[in-house]
């Protein structure tokens, strides 16, 4: 196996607080010792000026093959969470096929093993078929590799149900993610219900749809002990309930996405479909709460809910457009753009949101650049400055409102088990 030094770059690692000018060296798909004079490396990187980093974790992607696998592949997926610094990423379950069995899951892991690309790990149905009726197998899940389980964008509505999944995936040490909204709140909903769903005429999605299901969540982690991953907040209401939880000891964690923390819902004034996400887009108070939750430590992870749709879904009424956006290739700017830019949080807070939050919520031995653990690495050049172009986007589909940013800090190399697995392009 090829032996790589990468040489005198800011070796950044949020799992141990390092953060120092130096040498890495990976050997036999680990990090390796520091004690090395670089003679045996096959390959010399020179890292000067970049960050060295863990890879990034995704926590929550969404992956269409086989649903639309003429529009995305998980080779396509997942070659684009390469170019945007991912190393392993977490797919949620989907309409086709439901991964509420063992088959399921083993389908996904193949066709990611036979892309080769970055790590994928798979989330499990709580539910047969993501109705909300009738838990899944879960031990089968378990068995078959599932990392956590979740009813993906469909919540877990029945809260006897949702009680039972707590106390029976405590009991295989798994975390359940919930996309915590009240179905009925947001029925037909196409933007946060405020100022500008009213001028526009559209309906409204209210912030208390996610906050009665957020509270409900963290009372019935409380209640049996159970393990709760709240997907992409998107409140303040939100993040204070999560606030208090975590003070009382509750198991509860959450996660936030950057389009949450760069845009507000006054976007929608432009009648865009690809600023239809789910959650939808707040207004301004509620982006300023979710930085400081960030900030705070009450929120311990950042992802990009990579949601792939085809132009021809997205280009269509707004009230009948789909719900999501491509987040993978820009997940690492647009947090540069929020968090960095903004001096509300430097690189190493930023990389430990991206990287060992999400391996510390899911259990994964990733997420760090100790010596002896999996080479996934990533070198950043900070000072990068570039243009978000749909054409040379990885991704089977582009529907990003982020087309022609100008943005900073760009991915340069990504290691995964120690090979080189992507190279950006020379900038011309």
């Amino acid at each position: 196996m090829t032996v790589t030094l990468l040489r005198d770059g800011r070796l950044i690692d949020p799992s141990t607080g390092r953060d120092e000018q130096g040498d890495l060296l990976l050997r036999d798909g680990v990090i390796a010792a520091d004690d090395h004079d670089g003679a045996e490396a096959d390959r010399i990187v020179d890292a000067a000026g970049m960050i060295v980093s863990p890879g990034l974790i995704e926590t929550q992607a969404t992956l269409r093959e086989p649903a639309w696998e003429d529009e995305d592949t998980i080779a396509a997926g997942t070659m684009a969470a390469l170019a945007g610094g991912v190393t392993s990423l977490v797919c949620l379950p989907q309409d086709q096929p439901v991964v509420d069995n063992r088959a399921a899951v083993e389908f996904i892991r193949r066709q990611a093993e036979r892309a080769g690309n970055c790590h994928v790990f798979v989330v499990g149905a709580v539910t047969k078929n993501r109705s909300g009726q009738e838990l899944a197998e879960i031990g089968q899940l378990v068995d078959g590799g599932v990392v956590a389980l979740s009813d993906g964008k469909r919540p877990v509505a029945n809260a006897e149900i949702m009680r039972r999944a707590l106390e029976y995936t405590r009991m295989f040490h798994r975390r359940i993610f919930s996309h915590a909204q009240e179905p009925d709140l947001v029925a037909d909903g196409v933007m946060h219900e405020g100022l500008y769903s009213t001028l526009l005429g559209l309906k409204g999605m209210p912030a208390a749809a996610e906050e009665i299901m957020v509270a409900r969540d963290v009372a019935l982690a409380e209640m049996t002990g159970g393990s709760v991953h709240l997907m992409a907040i998107s409140t303040s209401a939100s993040v204070d309930l999560v606030r208090q939880a975590k003070k009382r000891g509750v198991d509860v964690t959450a996660s936030v996405t950057p389009q949450h923390l760069v845009l507000t819902d006054a976007e929608l004034q432009t009648f865009d479909a690809n600023c239809k996400v789910d959650p939808p887009l707040r207004s301004r108070e509620h982006v300023e709460a979710l930085v400081a939750g960030l900030c705070d430590g009450t929120i311990e992870v950042i992802c990009s809910d990579h949601c792939p749709v085809p132009a021809e879904l997205k280009d269509r009424e707004l009230d009948l457009a789909p719900f999501g956006i491509v987040g993978l290739e820009t997940l690492l700017p647009l947090c540069v753009r929020a968090l960095i830019d903004s001096e509300r949080m430097d690189w190493p807070g930023l990389l430990g949101l991206l990287s060992t939050g999400p391996a510390r919520i899911l259990g994964l031995q990733k997420g760090t650049l100790q010596e002896g653990a999996a080479a996934d690495v990533i070198l950043i050049d900070p000072a990068a400055k570039w243009t978000i172009d749909s054409k040379t986007m990885r991704a089977g589909c582009t529907n990003s409102p982020f087309i022609g940013w100008q943005v900073r800090g760009r991915v340069e190399s990504v290691f995964v088990d120690g090979e080189l697995r992507f190279q950006a392009e020379a900038s011309s």
